[in-house]
């Protein structure tokens, strides 16, 4: 038996946005990843870290996460589960990077680490709303 409660706008509303927060993460991702591979002294590279990788080992993270992430928050977009379930995983992922990543680049790290969070509280308490409002059209 399926239940027939409306669905509210200001929640698809949120989800829709923390979809766009997904394609613009994952657009930053495609970006910092194209920079870190073409110009590797790009990047203030610190010399103590726990995660130390060359800036073109970065840049090849960023690059293909950040397709993955672009294509889910598009499939969110459409109301696709699997878009939400990895949407949650990358969004975690996002945020381990963004800390990872806070010595090279301190800004870019935070603006990941909050899109990030905000994205998977959007897509675990709200998701299901914006595949119901798709599927009502």
């Amino acid at each position: 038996m399926t239940q027939n409660r409306s669905v509210s706008g200001p929640v698809v509303g949120w989800t829709a946005f923390a979809s766009f927060m997904m394609i613009l993460t994952g657009l930053w991702w495609v970006l910092a990843g194209i920079a870190g591979i073409l110009k590797d002294d790009i990047f203030i590279v610190t010399s103590k870290y726990v995660f130390q990788f060359n800036v073109q080992t970065w840049g090849w993270i960023h690059l293909l996460l950040g397709l993955v992430v672009v294509l889910a928050g598009v499939a969110v977009f459409r109301g696709a589960v699997w878009g939400r379930a990895i949407g949650v995983v990358m969004a975690l992922l996002s945020c381990l990077i963004g800390f990872a990543w806070l010595p090279a680049e301190p800004v870019w790290g935070v603006l990941l680490i909050v899109a990030s969070v905000f994205v998977v509280w959007a897509l675990t308490v709200h998701g299901h709303e914006i595949a119901q409002d798709y599927a009502n059209g």
